[in-house]
C-alpha cells in the first residue's frame, strides 16, 4: 500500500471520529494528515510529509482556537430562562434567606440586596447554582421583552 493511502486513511478516521465529538479539532488534524498524504502523493520524503502534517496541524489548531475565542466574545451571554419569573415565598428565615415555591418544587433563595423588602411575591433576579436571587421587581431586561 502506498504511503499516501496510509495518510488518507488516518485522515478519514480522524474526520469520522470528529463526527462524534463536534469540536472541530479532530477535523483540523484530519485535514493536516490529508495534506501530509498529498505531500506523499507528490513523492516528498517522509520527513517532509511529517513536517507538512505537523505544521498544518499546529497552525490549524491555533486558528481554530482563535476563531472559537472570537466567536465566544461576539456571542452575548444568554440570560437564564428563570430570570424575571415570579415566585411565591413560602417562608422567610431570620438571616434573609427564603424558601420559595417555583416550578413544582421548593427552592432556597436569597435577597439580591439587603435593601430589598421581603414580600410574599418576588421575582428571580439571578441564579447562583441552585439558589435563586430574589428582587421585589422584575429585572429591566425582562420587562422590555
Amino acid at each position: 500500500m502506498s504511503t499516501y493511502w496510509m495518510w488518507w486513511i488516518a485522515a478519514a478516521a480522524l474526520v469520522a471520529a470528529e463526527l462524534l465529538t463536534g469540536t472541530f479539532y479532530l477535523l483540523v488534524v484530519g485535514v493536516a494528515l490529508a495534506c501530509g498524504g498529498v505531500a506523499a502523493w507528490f513523492d516528498a520524503s517522509a520527513p517532509v510529509q511529517w513536517v507538512v502534517a505537523a505544521a498544518l496541524g499546529v497552525i490549524g489548531t491555533m486558528l481554530l482556537q482563535r476563531w472559537k475565542r472570537d466567536l465566544t466574545a461576539r456571542t452575548p451571554a444568554q440570560q437564564g430562562l428563570d430570570v424575571g419569573q415570579m415566585v411565591q415565598v413560602q417562608s422567610w428565615g431570620p438571616d434573609g434567606t427564603a424558601r420559595v415555591a417555583y416550578r413544582g418544587s421548593t427552592w432556597d433563595a436569597e435577597l439580591a440586596a439587603t435593601s430589598v423588602p421581603q414580600a410574599k411575591t418576588m421575582y428571580i433576579a439571578a441564579m447562583r447554582g441552585s439558589v435563586l436571587i430574589l428582587s421585589d421587581r422584575r429585572p429591566d431586561a425582562v420587562q422590555q421583552l
